[in-house]
């Protein structure tokens, strides 16, 4: 039942001491201005700026309007005259000659998450007046899709990464870790140190060079808006409009923000048991708080004495604990574990009123333009690179995660020793340089809701304290990853800044009306974290 890959979302210390080569105002697009006591020096990085993009119809598929192009950037940023690698672009120019401000880049989370064809998708759900404004552009991040995709070869059986902590399997689970970290550095170990959050922020600001902007503004999802901080403290004096949706606190990238997905479904999943409770009649799950936890659990004992089958799936206690996503949509959670006890009894579950007892897309994406020479794995195999490349704080001691695990199982049952348990990080060589530390006054609009199930509110929170020049909207009993376009409450507000230009006075908060009949629902088909199955399709 678990989800066996990423499919194509995100749920990713002090500050870095750059080698000269890639000091913030070498790396941006900009070539050193000459003095009388200095002459101009060349910028290393002129030659990527120079390029004149050959845009054409993205595929057969797609809208004329949408156009692509592929640009050249460095592999590696100390080195820009040595291997080079290609990033894909995608445009679809403002509807106003008249009003237009510039360009908005696009990216919808992950990592691992394509952009290319996010002008195409997003773009129903942005007003009018921000299409007049802005070029909307898109890419699919280095490493990523059309942008010399990274694969490792990764087997069936390897693709899952949700593993509860047993002492009896731990020793498998180490192998499956080393095995995964090993595959990627015999097939791309050249290239993973520098798929990095750092070089993808470099490489946004080539596109901005040869876009022939002075500043970019910016609409990040989910890992996207890790992505935008990370380029505000690189490239400040570039940052114009920038709407951080849905946060990542940059203090927990990244085995704190696959940590957090179990510290915040503890809440979730009480407040679920309270608004269930008082929904007896319907659910039959128990008339107090206390009863629908217990038939929960109860559930999840069962399951692992005895898998339960549901619709020819045999689901053990894990795997029902595994579903942890989906207790930040109450309504889909009662049906859920509804259908759960109906199956356990050998009932046959009856049809959910929504058609899925989990959060759907509202509109699905369109068809992917045609990627036939991008690995299979290559969803796995970014979200990896980025995730233990970005950070040199993963722990090498496989008993760390052991003793972690045990520990985090007991704090958060649901999902606590999943989200500690060993990972491919723990066995994977360095990225080219450390973390970046997000701590910088750039002006930005972070947009929250409060259930959110991949970046808990905690985590917009985090990203709030690092970006100390943003202020944060924070839609109270706002469910779903995703807020902008939803017809949410801080959507004025996102459009107010990113039209004007002006950012709150103050921290806002608004609330999103009371849960009802209609089913909980994601405002985009964002590319999903590994072992998150509870958001998509299964």
């Amino acid at each position: 039942m678990r989800s066996s890959r990423i499919a194509p979302l995100l749920a990713v210390g002090a500050v870095a001491t750059l080698i000269p080569a890639l000091a913030p105002a070498t790396a941006s697009a900009t070539p050193s201005a000459a003095s009388p006591s200095r002459p101009a020096t060349a910028d290393p990085l002129q030659r990527y700026l120079q390029q004149k993009p050959q845009w054409k119809r993205c595929d057969a598929e797609s809208p004329a309007a949408l156009q692509c192009a592929t640009l050249k950037v460095p592999l590696d940023y100390s080195r820009p005259g040595g291997k080079q690698i290609d990033i894909a672009v995608s445009r679809l120019k403002a509807s106003s000659t008249k009003e237009r401000r510039g360009v908005l880049l696009l990216n919808p989370g992950g990592p691992g998450g394509s952009g290319l064809d996010m002008p195409l998708y997003l773009g129903p759900d942005l007003p009018a007046a921000v299409k007049k404004q802005y070029d909307l552009i898109g890419f699919d991040p280095r490493g990523v899709g059309r942008s010399t995709p990274v694969g490792c070869g990764l087997a069936d059986d390897e693709f899952n990464w949700q593993r509860p902590y047993k002492a009896a399997t731990f020793a498998k689970d180490v192998k499956w870790a080393r095995t995964v970290a090993d595959k990627c550095q015999a097939k791309g170990g050249a290239v993973l140190p520098h798929l990095t959050t750092r070089n993808t922020a470099r490489d946004m600001d080539v596109v901005r060079g040869v876009l022939g902007e002075k500043k970019i503004s910016y609409l990040g999802f989910s890992y996207g808006t890790y992505l935008g901080a990370v380029y505000t403290q690189l490239f400040p004096q570039r940052a114009d409009r920038f709407v951080l949706d849905s946060g990542v606190d940059p203090q927990r990238a990244w085995r704190g923000m696959i940590q957090v997905w179990a510290e915040g479904a503890e809440p979730a999943f009480t407040r679920w048991t309270e608004w269930t409770a008082k929904r007896h009649t319907t659910y039959r799950l128990g008339d107090t708080p206390a009863k629908v936890r217990k038939t929960y659990w109860d559930l999840v004992a069962r399951a692992d004495r005895k898998p339960i089958d549901v619709d020819g799936t045999r689901m053990t206690g894990d795997d029902i604990r595994a579903e942890r996503a989906v207790f930040f949509y109450v309504q889909n959670a009662a049906e859920r574990v509804a259908d759960l006890k109906k199956a356990a009894s050998g009932q046959k579950p009856a049809p959910s009123r929504n058609g899925d007892a989990t959060p759907s897309p509202e509109r699905p994406a369109p068809p992917a333009f045609a990627r036939a020479e991008v690995p299979s794995d290559n969803g796995d195999a970014s979200f990896w690179a980025v995730v233990c490349a970005d950070t040199r704080a993963w722990p090498r001691d496989p008993e760390q995660y052991r003793r972690d695990a045990i520990r985090d199982k007991a704090r958060y049952p649901l999902y606590g020793d999943f989200a500690s348990n060993i990972m491919p990080c723990a066995f994977w060589k360095n990225g080219s340089e450390p973390a970046t530390a997000v701590n910088n006054k750039v002006g930005a609009l972070i947009l929250q809701n409060e259930w959110d199930s991949q970046t808990p509110l905690t985590s917009g929170q985090g990203l709030h304290r690092a970006m100390k020049g943003s202020r944060m909207v924070t839609v109270l009993g706002g469910e779903g990853h995703g807020v902008y376009g939803t017809k949410s409450c801080a959507d004025k507000t996102a459009t107010a800044y990113l039209t004007t230009g002006k950012l709150p006075a103050k921290d806002l908060t608004c609330r999103t009306p009371a849960v009802s009949d209609q089913p909980a629902r994601l405002r985009l088909p964002l590319p999903t974290p590994p072992g998150v199955p509870a958001m998509n399709a299964r």
